[in-house]
């Protein structure tokens, strides 16, 4: 029969592993994608070389003029495309670039703009609830702090991390289907949600190249390593890309393609 001293002990050992793996579950879970990618830090620059060749000046597709309209344009492109963002949104942000001209708008004129947009009623909803927060509690500006950014209606933190990005500068990784899938297809950051996803290229994209690296992984998903069937010949890594199912090694080209025309850059950029 054990003595209590060795119960004790006992239990404590267990209590101490239960901890550990409910403690650091997600951590534990990050830990084990980033020893996953398939690519020496070499390789890693050197990819992000040739995007940086290619897209010296990368820009996202969303169409916007401030902050504010940034963060609006990326709440209305959940389950949408940049596109029809774009279409819906340039009546709208020409009478309200601000929270307080949002908010004075209303949600039934906000709804009228942008009814072409999937789930439109619930994103009015949420323009409107996100400018009222914006007012009361940050004097009508946009944080630039994911941890305040999240808690405005209808903002995750894909979302927040694309802000931060484009209208702050600062080095985040938001992470939308694009980029999941490039990180599993080829190998670069395998994980099966986002945010391992995220977490294993902020470790392994060298500092120099973490302020495009979103966009330049965005862009080579929607035009190159598309979902259905990637597009190898046109692809500047095709010779460094590991994904079991690409059909060349010979590299694309590696010459500079020009920016879309509709986008607008944003005025903290």
């Amino acid at each position: 029969m054990a003595s209590p001293k060795s119960k004790k002990s006992s239990t404590a050992k267990n209590e101490l592993s239960t901890g550990r793996r409910s403690g650091s579950k997600a951590g534990s879970s990050i830990r084990s994608a980033r020893r996953r990618s398939l690519y020496s830090p070499a390789e890693v620059h050197e990819i992000f070389r040739r995007f940086s060749v290619q897209r010296p000046e990368p820009k996202g597709e969303l169409e916007h003029v401030n902050a504010f309209t940034l963060l609006v344009a990326v709440v209305l492109s959940a389950q949408a495309t940049d596109a029809g963002v774009n279409k819906a949104t340039r009546a709208l942000f020409s009478i309200a670039d601000t929270p307080r001209k949002m908010l004075a708008l209303g949600e039934a004129k906000v709804g009228e703009h942008i009814r072409t947009i999937g789930l439109w009623r619930n994103k009015a909803k949420n323009v409107i609830a996100l400018s009222e927060a914006l007012i009361r509690d940050h004097d009508g500006e946009v944080p630039d702090d994911r941890d305040e950014l999240v808690k405005l209606p209808g903002v995750g933190r894909k979302t927040a991390n694309v802000v931060l990005n484009m209208a702050f500068g600062q080095h985040t990784m938001a992470v939308d289907t694009h980029i999941l899938r490039i990180g599993n297809r080829i190998g670069l950051a395998p994980g099966k949600t986002p945010e391992q996803v995220e977490q294993e290229l902020l470790r392994i994209i060298p500092d120099e190249y973490m302020r495009h690296a979103h966009h330049w992984l965005i862009l080579h998903g929607r035009y190159v390593c598309k979902a259905r069937k990637p597009d190898c010949p046109a692809c500047v890594i095709a010779d460094i890309c590991k994904a079991k199912e690409k059909t060349t090694s010979i590299p694309a080209p590696l010459v500079p393609i020009s920016p879309p025309e509709t986008a607008i850059e944003s005025a903290a950029q």
